[in-house]
């Protein structure tokens, strides 16, 4: 590897235990289909948060709750970087066949988990007051919002820790024990939360609270799976885990995947907070639709876990027809899935709203605008899979420039189109964003295969 941070993105050195492997429309789906069905269980759980919520039928607690998730997420999915970046280097490290650099990887990330959750949770209080200026909604809003983050945050150390053990685990392809992992966090996170927000009342704490929960399980599940396979394997040395040249690559990688993160979720920060302008039945009904955004995301998310996964063994293993192979592939899936996800929603999308809340007023307004969230899949199908194939091949540098070529087209089309057309308008910015994503990254996959997996 070159010891310098802006040449990280290059592929290490040759190995002679590479591992050489042919990509099969099998090998995709192994990894794809239990990552699809663990991604899944994540818009079931802000599915459930919502309609225990929206139970209470005021549209306040809905807009509190759909605003506090979106700066806890904004935060959280800042260090997403300690999952995505942790794939990309165990699969190119297994691509190699290197044992001991899985295992440096993954504890180089957990340290930098459980560290930055600690400070997180030491600055919840101004999180907590610099995400209720941001939204700046109305009164009873700014209250939920501010109750759900506090809370929330408490479970900042395990939820990072997560993070990087999920990182880990699908570096590896390990897509069953992915899913194992996924279910135990948001099956306790929605089994914790029905029960702590309708059973015992307490409404959008109890929500809150069972998310600290199912965090706090998913750790201790996690860490103990990690920790008794790691008993089995030879350590790496002190020295390996200090290494200078793996921690700058480690830091530039996870820089560029953090920028990349924190950009796409201001867009949807933005897109929350233009939402808010526009009124709080507005907040309302584009937090219901949201989660049919995150429902079309999972269902591409697991075949851009592939990519990400077959990409960054490729890479490792210096296997050009591999990596062309998982790219094609792993895309072509994803646009059948991003157009079952469309009519999914399209034929069922009223019925689900229905059910997520009892305001009449919420039903109403959702339903004009469904279409919209519905071709979310369609028109973010190419930014999701070229996302897994520039993270699995840690190509962060050209991900975060293309991010931010096209966040500026968005707040372009945010400032403009909602001034003509209202909600429709910010919807219509969303979906400007999403396909420039997809395509800017698609123009730079050539140049960059090319150097890549250019013979020395």
């Amino acid at each position: 590897m070159d010891a310098k941070p802006e040449v990280v993105n290059e592929p290490s050195a040759p190995q002679g235990n590479q591992r050489a492997f042919v990509v099969t429309h099998r090998l995709i789906l192994s990894i794809a289909v239990p990552m699809t069905l663990a991604y899944l269980t994540t818009p079931l759980l802000g599915l459930t948060d919502t309609a225990v919520v929206g139970q209470f039928g005021d549209p306040a607690l809905l807009g509190g709750l759909a605003a506090g998730a979106i700066i806890f997420d904004l935060v959280f999915a800042s260090f997403n970087f300690l999952r995505s970046g942790t794939t990309g280097l165990v699969a190119q490290a297994y691509g190699r066949g290197d044992a001991r650099a899985e295992q440096a990887w993954f504890w180089r990330a957990y340290a930098v988990s459980l560290v930055s959750g600690g400070l997180l949770l030491a600055a919840a209080p101004l999180i907590a007051f610099l995400g209720a200026w941001f939204i700046d909604g109305e009164a009873a809003v700014t209250e939920a919002l501010r109750t759900y983050v506090l809370i929330r945050l408490l479970s900042a150390p395990m939820a990072l820790a997560n993070y990087a053990i999920l990182g880990y685990v699908l570096g590896r392809g390990e897509g069953m024990r992915g899913l194992f992992l996924q279910i135990v966090l948001n099956g306790c996170n929605i089994a914790l939360s029905v029960w702590f927000g309708l059973g015992l009342g307490w409404g959008i704490e109890g929500v809150a609270w069972g998310t600290v929960c199912g965090e706090a399980v998913a750790f201790l599940v996690g860490t103990t799976m990690v920790m008794r396979r790691f008993a089995r394997l030879p350590r790496p040395r002190r020295s390996e885990l200090l290494d200078a040249t793996a921690l700058r690559e480690m830091f530039a990688v996870n820089r560029d995947i953090m920028i990349r993160s924190f950009v796409l979720l201001s867009a949807f920060a933005l897109f929350a907070r233009q939402g808010a302008q526009l009124g709080t039945l507005t907040l309302a009904v584009n937090a219901v639709l949201l989660n049919f955004f995150l429902v079309a995301g999972y269902f591409l998310d697991g075949f851009a876990t592939a990519a990400e996964q077959l990409a960054g063994r490729a890479v490792g293993a210096r296997q050009r027809q591999s990596f062309v192979d998982a790219v094609r592939l792993s895309s072509l899936w994803g646009f059948v899935m991003a157009g079952l996800a469309a009519l999914a929603m399209l034929g069922f999308g009223n019925g689900i709203v229905a059910i997520m809340t009892t305001a009449q007023e919420v039903r109403a307004g959702a339903a004009v605008y469904l279409p919209w969230a519905a071709f979310t899949a369609a028109s973010g199908v190419l930014a999701f899979q070229m996302d897994g194939v520039y993270i699995g091949a840690t190509w962060s540098r050209d991900m975060r420039n293309m991010m931010l070529l096209s966040f500026a087209l968005f707040v372009v089309a945010l400032i403009a189109l909602p001034q003509w057309w209202g909600n429709h308008g910010l919807w219509a910015a969303l979906h400007v964003f999403l396909i420039a994503r997809g395509l800017s990254l698609t123009a730079v996959l050539p140049g960059r295969i090319r150097r890549t997996f250019a013979t020395p």
